[in-house]
């Protein structure tokens, strides 16, 4: 390893430069005036793929955006490991909040700043990296490796279960690696072994069928984003709880061990906070923030759409409102039963003064894994060699739909090995990766591949 490890620190710079190249493509995918930046930035992965020394590389195509395939399986009796990641990006928006450009990266204070920085390019490419150490090196991988970069990630990977559905064979290993999660903090390297599930939501009333002078008709006919407003403040009570009937009924209560475990590891509640901006914190009553963001269920209103909201006044009763509404759910929570929870309740508090519609837009199941799996425990060892600290076993309050449906669909263990830290701006303006992350996590993949391939699966 020895050998490997000089050469990763000696190319420090380039891989630094070839993370910045593939950052300039806007590969955002809900958008669809990038399609074909999307495309580009796909064909350019499968292209660094083949560089790396995979011996396969593909561009495979979905009825949506493309997943970038990759193999190198010339390890006869050696464990197959799958990794995963996603190439697609956030929006940009609100780019005056952006110190730099968004896809013009620009270092500052050894961070590198961009959309796509930690979610996901750095993290996917931390392994491609160790790929090439190995290949360069050795001339070989102690494992056979399998890449699969989807390129829908970012709006709930619509079309990743019927990829794997139709692939299956194509994509089976012995474990998958997900490195697209941030660690517990700054010199935390960390495992996560549990992740919450999504289902996100659309709310939409429909009042009048045109704006409406607010002098002439207000107080006769219902103003839609005031029924919206109505139907949101009922969605959860004083104490933060949810109040959809049947929302908690799955719900496993906090065990006293969890509680022992959580309190143990090196968490500030205040320096958290502190990175949000906010002056104060909120959430479920009875509960620590680590609880709340890992172990509990939550709701929130990710987007309000009604009336004017440009610059001055305009008196209206507006047509129609809008809200996104996202749910993030805990293990035995059913994404699909809880939509449908959402919509009876929805439409049970909506007044009849106007037309309220409530739709599913996308669903990920929860995932939690026995951190004593041999794999684990391989992984941790990695990271401690790779970033010279102890590592630890945590939870992550976000949602990566593969995980749950790679485990279901495969029966392979997930690992998930974050890279990226809490305060990165992942979905916001001035994301940025902590390039010390960036170099130590290529390190640790090339130690983690080592690692698996003693075990035995």
């Amino acid at each position: 390893m020895e050998k490997i490890v000089e050469y990763i620190n000696s190319n420090r710079q380039r891989y630094i430069d070839e993370l910045v190249d593939i950052v300039k493509i806007p590969s955002i995918s809900c958008s669809s005036e990038h399609k074909q930046e999307v495309e580009r930035c796909a064909e350019y992965l499968k292209q660094k793929m083949l560089a790396a020394g995979l011996t396969r590389a593909e561009v495979m195509p979905t009825p949506g955006h493309p997943a970038v395939y990759g193999e190198w399986l010339e390890a006869p009796g050696k464990p197959t490991v799958l990794v995963y990641g996603h190439y697609d990006v956030q929006p940009v928006e609100p780019l005056d909040e952006w110190t730099s450009p968004p896809f013009e990266p620009e270092i500052r204070e050894g961070e590198l700043y961009g959309r796509g920085t930690t979610d996901d390019k750095g993290q996917v490419y931390a392994h491609l990296k160790a790929v090439e150490a190995w290949m360069i090196n050795e001339g070989r991988l102690p494992v056979n490796i399998k890449f699969i970069v989807e390129g829908e990630e970012e709006i709930g990977s619509e079309h990743l279960e019927q990829f794997l559905a139709e692939h299956k064979d194509l994509l089976q290993a012995d474990v998958a690696v997900i490195s697209d999660t941030p660690m517990l903090d700054r010199g935390v390297p960390s495992i996560c072994y549990g992740l919450r599930g999504l289902t996100y939501m659309e709310i939409e009333v429909q009042g009048p069928s045109v704006d409406l002078h607010s002098g002439s008709f207000g107080g006769i006919v219902a103003n839609p984003a005031n029924v919206l407003c109505e139907i949101i403040a009922r969605l959860k009570d004083e104490n933060g709880r949810v109040t959809i009937p049947g929302f908690y009924d799955k719900v496993v209560p906090v065990s006293d061990d969890q509680r022992r475990n959580l309190a143990s590891l090196p968490f500030d509640d205040d320096a958290y906070l502190k990175l949000t901006g906010s002056p104060a914190p909120c959430g479920e009553t009875g509960y620590t923030t680590l609880e709340r963001m890992w172990v509990r269920p939550t709701l929130d209103v990710n987007g309000l759409v009604s009336g004017h909201v440009g610059e001055g006044a305009k008196t209206i009763i507006p047509a129609k409102a809008l809200a996104k509404v996202s749910m993030r759910l805990v293990p035995h929570q059913d994404p699909d039963e809880i939509a449908e929870l959402f919509i009876k309740y929805v439409q049970e508090i909506a007044p009849k003064t106007a037309r309220v519609e409530a739709r599913k837009l996308s669903a990920g199941v929860s995932f939690l894994a026995p951190y004593d799996h041999p794999a684990f425990q391989a992984a941790i060892r990695a990271l401690e060699k790779g970033f010279g600290k102890r590592a630890v076993f945590i939870r992550e309050g976000g949602s990566v739909p593969f995980v749950g449906t790679i485990h279901d669909t495969l029966g392979a263990p997930c690992i998930l090995l974050g890279l990226g830290l809490p305060d990165e701006n992942s979905h916001a303006p001035n994301e940025k990766l902590y390039l010390v992350n960036y170099h130590q996590g290529i390190v640790s993949c090339a130690y983690l591949y080592q690692g698996l391939a003693e075990v035995e699966f």
